[in-house]
């Protein structure tokens, strides 16, 4: 029987929701169609052993007490276990090198000193998510250095006299009145880097935020003024060095200035010029050449938010089983599933609690009240959601 090898690597939420999908509805109904002359297998490579639930980084990073980090990190070894080894495979390592001509993928080892070892695919699923300049927000590889990076940054917090936060987006805002909340008698500077905050929504929101971090006592910066490089010293202040050739020395920095797409181990013809993964049109989620796709953070359609994660999953499955079963789309009633177009959302959706009790933010293009936000997200930073991201909750049915 021929086997056809589909790869997936990343798992986060959109590797993890994709690859559930995939085993649950999408490989059943190509073999439906095939009448079982082909095996589908899918590999899953994730750079690391555990899930992190990186939406409550600004509330872990204040204090321990508040969502244990035993809540934030879960394990995933055992998360395709249900549909057996000869389904699915999970590897724990790092794609360092894509090579096209073979379609194979060489993988590190993350953990350990194992010698790489190479994963040959026939489809391709890119998730890889993005990696941002500060561990806190972001697992670099092991998710051992995301948890000290947090524990580091509760333990300094108490002693604390002045903090500077770098970046005026939801996760800068969010930790500002994180850590005004909790420990009020810290002097918060944040640097927004542009003329307003949280720029992807209208600016009377970014107003309001303004308004409510400052009432908690963070002094906030506009303007094109840049962190150019930081430098430690020996009594654990750092010395932050801005793009007007100032300087200042805090106690904690904190650098929530944006991400980055993990693609550094892709070919450049199947990037953009930000680096993210080309996808050739936003309805179909089909990457740059034949057989290859992508989802979340790392794709080139993705705005950056959840939705674009979420309600892609299914459409994404839908495009591989109208590919791999070689029907023309939305004509594939035998296999049981649909050939569904993405469609994204041209509205603003985002949600930025400003302490336990504050907050901003639209959903859909209709502005929502500070309990609306706290409902949402700012009671617990929708802590729950992670246990059924590892198991694919969500997408239990089709």
């Amino acid at each position: 029987m021929a086997v056809h090898n589909i790869v997936l690597i990343g798992a986060s939420y959109a590797g993890l929701g994709t690859a559930h999908y995939l085993l649950r509805h999408t490989i059943p109904a190509l073999e439906k169609v095939n009448n079982g002359t082909t095996k589908y297998k899918l590999t899953v490579i994730s750079a690391t052993t555990h899930f992190y639930h990186k939406i409550g980084a600004p509330r872990y990073l204040v204090s321990a007490d508040l969502i244990p980090l035993s809540k934030a990190f879960l394990p995933i070894t055992n998360a395709f276990d249900v549909y057996g080894p000869d389904r699915c495979e999970l590897v724990i390592g790092t794609a360092t090198e894509l090579n096209e001509s073979r379609k194979t993928i060489l993988v590190s080892d993350t953990y350990g000193s194992a010698p790489p070892k190479t994963i040959a695919y026939t489809t391709l699923v890119l998730a890889t998510g993005s990696s941002s300049a500060s561990e806190l927000w972001s697992i670099p590889g092991s998710h051992e250095k995301t948890i000290a990076a947090l524990k580091a940054t509760q333990s300094a917090l108490p002693s604390a006299r002045t903090v500077l936060i770098a970046g005026g987006g939801p996760a800068g805002i969010e930790t500002a009145g994180e850590i005004a909340s909790l420990f009020p008698g810290i002097d918060l500077t944040l640097l927004s880097g542009s003329d307003r905050l949280l720029t992807r929504l209208r600016p009377a929101i970014g107003a309001a935020a303004e308004s409510q971090a400052s009432a908690l006592g963070v002094k906030i910066v506009h303007g094109n003024l840049r962190v150019t490089s930081t430098s430690t010293s020996a009594s654990s202040t750092t010395t932050v060095h801005l793009s007007d050739g100032t300087a200042r020395t805090v106690d904690i920095y904190i650098d929530a200035t944006g991400i980055r797409p993990n693609t550094a181990f892709l070919p450049a013809s199947w990037l953009t010029d930000g680096k993210y993964v080309i996808t050739k049109d936003t309805a179909s989620l089909r990457g740059p050449v034949p057989g290859v796709y992508a989802i979340g953070d790392v794709a080139g359609y993705s705005l950056g938010g959840a939705l674009d994660i979420i309600d892609a999953v299914r459409p994404l499955c839908s495009t591989i089983f109208a590919d791999l079963a070689a029907g023309p789309e939305g004509k594939n009633a035998k296999g049981g599933v649909k050939a569904l177009a993405y469609k994204q959302s041209a509205t603003e959706t985002q949600i930025i609690p400003i302490g336990p009790k504050g907050g901003v933010g639209a959903v859909f293009g209709w502005r929502i009240p500070g309990f609306v936000v706290w409902l949402i997200k700012g009671r617990d930073y929708m802590i729950g959601m992670a246990p059924g991201a590892v198991t694919g909750d969500k997408f239990a049915k089709a």
